[in-house]
C-alpha cells in the first residue's frame, strides 16, 4: 500500500497511527501541500477535492478521507480495534473522533486559514478559539467513557484524532491548563511506539520539525 501524505498533516497523522498500530506494510508517498502538489493532475485523479491522505492499495483502487480510511483498516486487520464491535461503544467512538474530524480540524486548516487573513482577522486568534472550543467539547464529551485513554484502556480512533489536534494546539499557543484530561491521554499515547513512528517529524519529508 501506498500512503501520499504530507508530514505535518493531521489527517494523514491519523493514519499513519493505524498503520503502525496494526503493523501494516506500507510506503509513504509524499505531497507538498506547500507547493501546491495536491492540486496537480495526478494527485486529483486521486482525490477529486485535491487533499490527504489518500491510501493506495495494491490493486490501485484509492481510499480518500482519513476516517474512511481507518474504517477500512479496521475492517481488514481488526487487530488491535480502533473501533469498538458493540455499537453503543462504535458511536461513542465515533461522536469523539467526529468532534476533531468535523467540528474542528477543517476549522483551522491552512485552506481556511488563509480565508480567514483574507477577511483581516487574526489567523492566531481564530485558530485558539475554534481549537479551544472543539477540545473543551472532547474532553467533557469523553467523561463517562474515559480510562487510559478516550475509551476506556485501549486506543481508539477517538485517540488518534486527539494526539494531532493537540499538536497543532500547541502551534497555535493555546493554553490548554484546563484540558488536562486530554494532556494526559495523549501522553500515555505518544510513549507507544505506533505513535513515536507516526509523528511528523519521523517522517522523511519533515522541515523544521
Amino acid at each position: 500500500m501506498t500512503l501520499y501524505a504530507y508530514w505535518r498533516s493531521s489527517s494523514a497523522w491519523r493514519v499513519r497511527i493505524a498503520l503502525q498500530l496494526k503493523g501494516l506494510e506500507h510506503r509513504i508517498a509524499s505531497v507538498n501541500l506547500l507547493t501546491g502538489e495536491h492540486r496537480s493532475a495526478a494527485h486529483l485523479a486521486r482525490s477529486p477535492l485535491g487533499q490527504i491522505p489518500v491510501l493506495e492499495l495494491e490493486d490501485g483502487t484509492c481510499l480518500t478521507q482519513s476516517l474512511a480510511i481507518c474504517q477500512y483498516l479496521d475492517a481488514v486487520a481488526p487487530s488491535p480495534r480502533l473501533i469498538p464491535a458493540d455499537a453503543i461503544g462504535a458511536a461513542q467512538v465515533w461522536a469523539m473522533a467526529e468532534v476533531i474530524n468535523s467540528g474542528t480540524q477543517p476549522l483551522q486548516n491552512m485552506t481556511l486559514l488563509k480565508k480567514v487573513e483574507a477577511l483581516g482577522a487574526d489567523r492566531v486568534a481564530w485558530g485558539q478559539e475554534v481549537i479551544g472550543d472543539g477540545l473543551r467539547a472532547l474532553q467533557t464529551l469523553s467523561e463517562p467513557t474515559r480510562g487510559r485513554f478516550l475509551f476506556g484502556d485501549q486506543v481508539s480512533l477517538a485517540d488518534l484524532c486527539l494526539v494531532p489536534q493537540l499538536y497543532n494546539a500547541r502551534r497555535f499557543k493555546l493554553d490548554l491548563s484546563e484540558l488536562q484530561a486530554l494532556v494526559d491521554i495523549e501522553r500515555r499515547c505518544v510513549a507507544l511506539p505506533a505513535f513515536e513512528q507516526a509523528h511528523p517529524s519521523a517522517q522523511p519529508d519533515a522541515v523544521g520539525a
